[in-house]
C-alpha cells in the first residue's frame, strides 16, 4: 500500500544498526521518505546513502533522544509526518537486583522510556496534522514477562509498554494509531554485545544452540506490515518470537 502524500515521512530512531536500520530500509522500499536518527552520525549517513542509491529517499539526522532540547529542535522542522518508529533503546547488564548497577538501570530507563516519551511528545502534533499518523513503539517480550537477571531492562520495557497502552487510550478519536511490536530473541550484531559490555563470549551464549533466532529483518518486516495496514486497522500489540522460544525463560537449544 503506497502511503498517502501527507503521510510519506517516517522517522526511525536508533537507525544506526540492527532493527532500526532494517526498518528504515524496508519502509523506504514501501515508498516512505525515511528520516534516520541516531547518535552515530557516520552510521546513519552511510545508511541514508545506501537507501538513496537503491532508489529510496532518506535523510540522516544525528540525535540523542534523551536530550529534550535537541529533540524539540529536530521536531520543529516538521509540519506533518506519517510514521514514528520508536526503536532507540537497549539493555545493559544481566545482574540480579541485589547487585545491579543503578547507573545502568537509570540509563536504560532514560533511553527506552524517556527517549520514547520525548520524541513522541515532540512529534505528536505533526503526526496528528498528517491526518493519518502512526506511532510504533518497539518494546520487547521483556515488557510482558519477567526473567532472572533482567530486572532493569524488564522494568524499562514494562514502562514502555504502559506508555504505548496509555497513549492509545488518551488519543483515541484522533487520526493517530499506536502500534506496539514486542520481539523476543533477536540476534543482531550489537544487542547482546552491548548488554555485556563488549564481552563476545557472554554475548554468544545468549544464542548458543538456538538454530534460528529472529533477525533484524524479521522484526523490520513485522513493523512494516503493521504500519502499512489500512488506516482504520490498528495492530495494538504484536508479539513475535522465534519458534524455538516459547517464553522468556523457555528456549529450545540444540547443545
Amino acid at each position: 500500500m503506497t502511503p498517502a502524500a501527507a503521510s510519506r515521512i517516517a522517522v526511525v530512531t536508533g537507525a544506526s544498526s540492527g532493527i532500526g536500520a532494517a526498518t528504515a530500509r524496508q519502509l523506504a522500499a514501501e515508498g516512505y521518505r525515511v528520516v534516520l536518527t541516531a547518535r552515530r552520525k557516520d552510521r546513519i549517513e552511510a545508511l541514508a546513502e545506501e537507501i538513496t542509491t537503491a532508489g529510496g529517499q532518506a535523510t540522516a539526522y544525528t540525535l540523542d533522544v534523551t536530550d529534550r532540547t535537541a529533540v524539540d529542535e529536530f521536531a520543529s522542522a516538521f509540519k506533518t509526518i506519517g510514521v514514528l518508529v520508536n526503536n532507540a533503546g537497549g539493555a545493559l547488564g544481566a545482574d540480579p537486583i541485589a547487585t545491579g548497577d543503578p547507573a545502568q538501570w537509570r540509563q536504560m530507563y532514560e533511553t527506552n522510556v524517556i527517549g520514547t516519551l520525548n520524541i513522541t511528545q515532540a512529534l505528536l502534533p505533526a503526526l496528528t496534522a498528517s491526518g493519518d499518523g502512526t506511532v510504533v513503539v518497539l518494546s520487547s517480550t521483556a515488557g510482558h514477562g519477567t526473567y532472572e537477571g533482567g530486572g532493569g531492562y524488564v522494568a524499562a520495557k514494562h514502562a514502555e509498554h504502559v506508555l504505548a497502552e496509555t497513549l492509545r487510550l488518551e488519543i483515541v478519536g484522533t487520526p493517530v494509531r499506536v502500534i506496539e511490536v514486542a520481539p523476543g530473541m533477536v540476534k543482531t550484531e550489537e544487542f547482546a554485545l552491548t548488554r555485556f559490555g563488549g564481552d563476545s563470549d557472554k554475548a554468544a551464549k545468549v544464542y548458543a544452540g538456538v538454530a534460528q533466532p529472529l533477525t533484524a529483518d524479521d522484526v523490520a518486516e513485522t513493523i512494516t506490515w503493521a504500519v502499512t495496514r489500512p488506516s482504520h486497522v490498528n495492530i495494538d500489540l504484536l508479539v513475535v518470537r522465534p519458534r524455538a522460544q516459547a517464553s522468556n525463560t523457555k528456549i529450545h537449544r540444540d547443545l
